[in-house]
């Protein structure tokens, strides 16, 4: 049996490490912030250097605070994060360019008639969202020296030397074949990408270099987008099963077994992990502003922080007709819209801060609504339940009103920070290749069940109110360029 391991998982605002033992579980905690910078067109950006040291300061914390050493290190990623940097010194040559950055859009229009062939060969639509199409604008726009890649890809090389990627992060570029899970040629050339050098794809639970950046030499042994590292965290691993996490975005994941299953309803098909060779895959769909629409709230003074929703929430016994929909950074699926911003109607003299907090609850668990009911249409067969986790998982509001929406049963996730916890799994498969899957995640084990309290009548009656308002923001806002999306994701 392997010793404790450290996971590190460098997420948008922050960088959480755990210290992960077999036996006695999180025995270690350690973060470290980030802070990402918005500016105008789209611009969303962080200091690459300020991501390296997050990880190195959140694994040594955890460490410290654990007080033992460990015999392995994982690291999880963003996934669409990218910049361009030296590979010979490893010096960042451009900001890193973060996934909800839309300065790429421009680029995506242009390459329109090629989005339905894209789709096809690499299971992502065509959309800013992605790595590709800003590995392609910074090529473009920024610089043409050095190497450009996901933000893993830089951070494993200044720990190891290495120069390598996931399979799970490679599948979010729209740069990897989906069927033979390694880099498109077609692709690469769509992009104007085919003279890069591109990292080797690994399986998520290789060993790939050692580090000491946390003290003693250590092996890296696990590497794991975040979101396939909370389904795999979640248990997550058969057919028909699904999660959502809900962070500065909500991420919807369904499990689709050893084949891709390629959507008709806008939703990504892609890889969800490849361990000791074999690769699973998975449905996503995701909601780009949930924690981020959150904080809007909080700027605007409606609340005090994440804590106060309940509280506010509660003050009334409803939304009293308002409608949110916090598309503040675009809807991403199953619409693609990018382009499209949020609204709040309904608005009157008697609306006070607990109705746009109600309605704000609605418009996220509305989204995740329509993402599950995708997910069950592409399967062809309906979602039983739902797994959750990430911080507005407290909110019960918010989870007693996903509940309500879905028309299921929502389990809240017992284990925190799942994003490190799935790849804590994946070090450990990596450096004892005598484990098991199974034996190296954690049993499920909900803390919380969240019924649905309202009929199927009222939440279709709810669901259509919101459908109804996301489609007049798609009919006052035509969209530029169809993009080739499905004829589902444009309706």
């Amino acid at each position: 049996m392997t010793g404790p391991v450290l996971a590190v998982d460098q997420g948008t605002s922050g960088t959480k490490a755990l210290v992960v033992c077999p036996d006695r579980g999180v025995i270690g905690t350690g973060f470290a912030p980030v802070t990402p910078r918005h500016g105008p067109g789209g611009l969303v950006e962080a200091d690459p250097r300020e991501l390296l040291a997050s990880v190195v300061d959140a694994g040594r914390a955890a460490l410290a605070d654990a007080g033992e050493g460990v015999t392995a290190v994982g690291l999880a990623n963003q996934g669409e994060t990218v910049l361009a940097w030296n590979p010979a010194d490893g010096e960042p040559l451009t900001d890193a360019v973060v996934w909800q950055d839309r300065r790429s859009a421009a680029l995506c229009d242009g390459l329109a008639p090629h989005a339905p062939e894209l789709t096809q060969l690499t299971g992502l639509p065509l959309d800013p969202y992605f790595a590709a199409p800003k590995m392609a604008w910074i090529r473009r726009e920024l610089t043409r020296e050095g190497v450009v890649t996901t933000s893993d890809s830089w951070l494993v090389h200044r720990l190891t030397g290495a120069f390598v990627t996931d399979a799970a992060t490679a599948g979010r570029t729209q740069l990897l074949d989906l069927d033979r899970a390694d880099w498109s040629p077609r692709a690469l050339e769509v992009f104007g990408l085919g003279a890069e050098r591109l990292p080797e794809i690994v399986d998520c639970d290789a060993p790939v270099g050692v580090t000491t950046a946390f003290g003693p030499p250590t092996a890296v042994t696990g590497l794991l987008v975040d979101q396939q590292a909370a389904l795999l965290a979640q248990s997550v691993t058969e057919p028909g099963t699904a999660k959502c996490t809900y962070g500065t975005g909500a991420f919807l994941l369904a499990q689709t077994g050893p084949r891709p299953l390629r959507t008709t309803t806008g939703l990504v098909s892609c890889v969800a992990w490849r361990l000791g060779g074999d690769t699973s895959y998975c449905l996503d769909g995701q909601v780009y502003t949930v924690a981020s629409a959150v904080q809007w709230l909080t700027g605007l003074g409606v609340i005090s922080g994440a804590a106060d929703l309940d509280r506010v929430g509660r003050t009334v016994p409803d939304s009293g007709g308002v409608l949110f929909v916090p598309a503040l950074a675009g809807l991403a699926a199953p619409w693609w819209r990018g382009d499209l911003r949020g609204s709040v109607t309904g608005l009157g003299l008697d609306t006070g801060p607990g109705h746009i907090v109600r309605a704000l609850c609605e418009g996220v668990a509305a989204q995740v609504a329509e993402l599950a009911a995708a997910a069950a249409h592409d399967l062809g067969t309906p979602l039983t339940t739902l797994r959750v986790d990430g911080g507005l998982t407290r909110s019960a509001l918010l989870m007693q009103t996903q509940a309500d929406l879905l028309q299921l049963p929502v389990e809240v996730s017992a284990l925190p920070d799942a994003t490190a916890l799935g790849v804590a799994a994946v070090a450990r498969l990596g450096s004892d290749p005598a484990l098991g899957t199974r034996d190296a995640v954690p049993g499920w084990k909900p803390s919380a069940v969240y019924e649905p309290r309202i009929g199927a009548d009222e939440a279709a009656e709810r669901m259509g109110r919101f459908r109804a308002e996301v489609d007049a923001l798609l009919a006052r806002t035509p969209p530029a360029a169809a993009a080739g999306l499905p004829a589902q994701a444009t309706a």
